[in-house]
């Protein structure tokens, strides 16, 4: 696991570094600067003295980190323009320090420029550059863009330039990972330590590829910090696979139901259960309505069809909780929810299945997560649950507005988690895992190509299974996350993004879970 760290964790780190250090706070930002340079020449290897730097900078600490990265690039003999957004008399601090350095500097390097913005017509004069930094207000935004900040970063979103942000893109509220206008950046050099609003949301979407810059205050400090946030690595999901032994038999390789599908819905079902299979389940049961069981029979690769009597409505009802029991009861682990529908019988028959049940594991999908709604999965004990909804859906279970969820995923995840005691598989780009202790992991893997139809069945089916297999929530949340992902990624080397389907997905497992295994031998 990577460590991630909150904006309060960093700045505390700048405090301390100047309180218990003696550091000049100057001395940070000089240092900075240098592993800001140093960053973006490894980055670009090939840039030659030819090549033109514009650095946009603010009024703040970040607006500093530019004026002194200038510096540095100037004396290194590259071409510097430098747009400097407020008004002379409103630097001030540190920044204002390196300002004023550069300013009598500029006199003497004639690859080096400065001009203030005071109309948009003056934005030309970063235009023609090869890279363009951001250095406009870095961990200072929150909330809406103001002008003429949001006209700037609009027009340099439009450049076919480089984009590099110091510290955090422009416009990018770290603490909710959102904004309205946010610089797009290729490459982000984050400062101290990793920050997780980088990760997850429209931090991931804007900031490229992520590496870190320092303050000079080395790693013992950060060390220290307790951490609840991570991001997931592949030896994560490598670790967190079942173990087969060699005296398994196919029933303590791991038993599985699947209450799922309906007739109109098969398709769920069959992604679900065969992906559980292909994933090292060894005894599983497709739980099925007996009036359309051709539709899906066919379609099984080693599971077994469990009919259950639904009187030609093609769906769960209330009749069938006490017929499927003792077969709830064999199961080391019960997957519930793809396909079943939305009938307000199927709905009540979902709840009853989960109370009744309490001591079972159960991995909670899809339609039955729509059945839990209202608050009424505050009835129940999930302790022994993990839960996979996306946004739509998790907003629907909880009751809070999904903009509003949106803008707080973590927060109203967290809070989820903590009042059941279950395992949340939040599903986006990416996908955040919340384990019952409130922490919460960043998967890496998988990419625009999962968002398809069954592409979530197939990732239910892999979670349940290695529940079934080694007994584990949370590893098995995680390695299933970041496993279908992969995948994903896979196909889309070998393919593209635009060829993956959950038929593709599946037979792609068992090559995944090898290729995992073979890059850490």
């Amino acid at each position: 696991m990577i460590p991630l760290f909150s904006i309060s964790q960093i700045k505390s780190a700048d405090k301390f570094a100047v309180e218990n250090y003696s550091f000049p706070s100057i001395l940070l930002m000089e240092n900075a600067a240098e592993s800001i340079k140093a960053a973006i020449l490894s980055e670009f290897s090939e840039i030659d003295k030819h090549k033109k730097f514009a650095i946009i900078c603010g009024k703040g600490n970040n607006g500093g980190d530019g004026f002194a990265l200038a510096r540095k690039l100037a004396i290194e003999n590259y071409f510097v323009n430098v747009l400097i957004i407020p008004k002379e008399n409103e630097i001030s601090g540190d920044a204002k320090i390196n300002f004023e350095i550069l300013k009598k500097i500029s006199k003497e390097y004639g690859n080096l420029s400065l001009k203030f913005y005071k109309k948009h017509q003056d934005i030309n004069f970063v235009k023609n550059s090869n890279f363009i930094i951001d250095a406009i207000l870095g961990t200072g935004s929150s909330g809406e863009l103001k002008f003429p900040i949001n006209n700037i970063v609009e027009e340099l979103n439009k450049s076919t330039a480089v984009k590099i942000s110091i510290d955090t893109p422009t416009g990018l509220n770290l603490e909710t990972a959102s904004g309205n206008i946010i610089f797009k950046a290729d490459l982000t050099v984050t400062l101290a330590e990793l920050k997780t609003g980088l990760f997850y949301e429209s931090g991931k979407h804007s900031s490229g590829k992520i590496v870190k810059g320092s303050i000079g205050i080395g790693q013992n400090y950060f060390d220290k910090l307790s951490i609840n946030e991570y991001l997931i690595e592949p030896e994560d999901a490598l670790a967190g696979l079942p173990v087969k032994t060699g005296n398994l038999n196919k029933y303590s390789a791991g038993k599985l139901l699947a209450v799922a599908g309906s007739g109109k819905m098969p398709g769920a079902a069959i992604f679900a259960i065969n992906s559980a299979m292909i994933s090292g389940c060894g005894a599983g049961y497709l739980a099925f309505p007996k009036s359309v069981r051709s539709l899906v029979q066919p379609k099984m690769n080693a599971a077994i069809v469990l009919n259950y009597n639904d009187e030609k409505k093609e769906i769960l009802n209330s009749e069938n909780i006490d017929e499927l029991q003792s077969k709830i009861n064999w199961a080391d682990a019960i997957l519930i929810g793809p396909g079943l529908g939305r009938d307000e019988n199927t709905q009540n028959s979902v709840f009853e299945i989960i109370r009744k049940n309490p001591s079972k594991k159960f991995l909670i999908d899809a339609d039955a997560i729509f059945s839990l709604g209202k608050g009424k999965y505050k009835k129940l004990k999930l302790n022994n649950s993990v839960l996979t909804p996306h946004h739509k859906e998790f907003a629907d279970l909880t009751g809070v507005e999904l903009e509003e969820l949106k803008l707080n995923l973590i927060k109203f995840g967290r809070k989820f988690v903590e009042e059941t005691k279950s395992v949340l598989v939040l599903k986006g780009a990416p996908t955040l895992i919340f384990n019952k202790n409130g922490e919460v992991f960043i998967n890496t893997s998988g990419n625009a190509g999962l968002a398809k139809f069954g592409s979530g069945d197939v990732l239910s089916g892999i979670a349940a299974s290695f529940i079934a297999q080694s007994g584990n929530l949370e590893n098995s949340a995680i390695s299933a996350v970041y496993l279908h992902g992969l995948a994903a990624d896979i196909i889309s080397r070998n393919e593209s993004e635009f060829g993956i389907t959950p038929e593709k997905l599946i037979k792609q497992i068992p090559k995944t879970i090898k290729f995992l295994r073979k890059s850490f031998v």
